[in-house]
This record gives structure tokens, sequence and C-alpha cells, in this order.
């Protein structure tokens, strides 16, 4: 695969991967309102799982994948942004982490976090990106 098609599969994943990012939280904010049991509880069930299973999992798979090859033929481990970059992305996988263990709570009818603190989390994904995306086009160290 050219160095351009792994830069636009890298892109795409990316999109997806902060689709579900940004959205999940948004999910947790209508779904701490629902009572647990309740048919909105076990619908909102159903959209978190799906969303991280077939959206956001491999969507971060291939943004690490198609990521590493390009910093890899791209010589970028000795850039001093790229390093800032991976803290960033780094960061970002730790709130998905988070968020798939947010997703058992809920599943499991034992959610005790507030919509304000899923409103709180809504913004950790949107900073972070906003971080690599600045690094990722500006290289300025």
């Amino acid at each position: 695969m050219s160095y351009l098609a792994i830069k636009a599969l890298h892109v795409i994943a990316v999109i997806s991967w902060m689709a579900g990012l940004l959205y999940l939280p948004r999910l947790f904010v209508y779904h701490s309102s629902a009572a647990p049991g309740s048919e909105t509880s076990e619908l909102f069930k159903v959209m978190e799982r799906r969303l991280i299973k077939a959206i956001m999992r491999p969507a971060a798979v291939v943004t690490w994948g198609a990521g590493l090859v390009l910093a890899i033929s791209g010589g970028l481990f000795t850039d001093g942004w790229f390093h800032v970059k991976l803290v960033l992305v780094v960061a970002l996988t730790a709130s998905h982490v988070a968020m798939e263990r947010w997703r058992l709570d809920f599943a499991a009818d034992r959610n005790t976090r507030t919509q304000r603190f899923y409103r709180v989390a809504n913004e950790v994904p949107t900073l972070l990106m906003i971080g690599i995306v600045i690094l990722a086009v500006t290289k300025p160290f």
C-alpha cells in the first residue's frame, strides 16, 4: 500500500474513532437519567455496545496501526512534536478505555456517575483532538 493510501486510511479511521468518542459520552448523559432496567435504559445499552464494538474499537485499531506505519515510514520518532502528539494519542486511547469501562457499569446497572460528569468527560476527546491536529499540521518543533 502506498504512503498516501495509508494516510487516507488513517484519516478515515481517525474521523470514525472521533465520532464515537464524541457521541458515546452524549449517550451516557441521557442514559444516566434513565431508570435502570427501563426500556429506555435497555435501548441505550444496545446503542452503546454497538457503537463501541462496531465503530470505536475497529477505528481505534486502524488509527493506531496506520499511524504507526506512517510514523515509521516517515521517520517521525525523532521529531519532538511527534512525541507530544503521541502522548496526546495515548491520552485519547485512555479516554476510550475509560468509556468502555463506564459502558460496562451501565450494562450492569451500576452507574453512579452524574450527567454533569459525562458532560465534562465529553469535552476531553475534543481538547485532545485539537492538540493532536495542531501538532500534526503545524509540526512546531
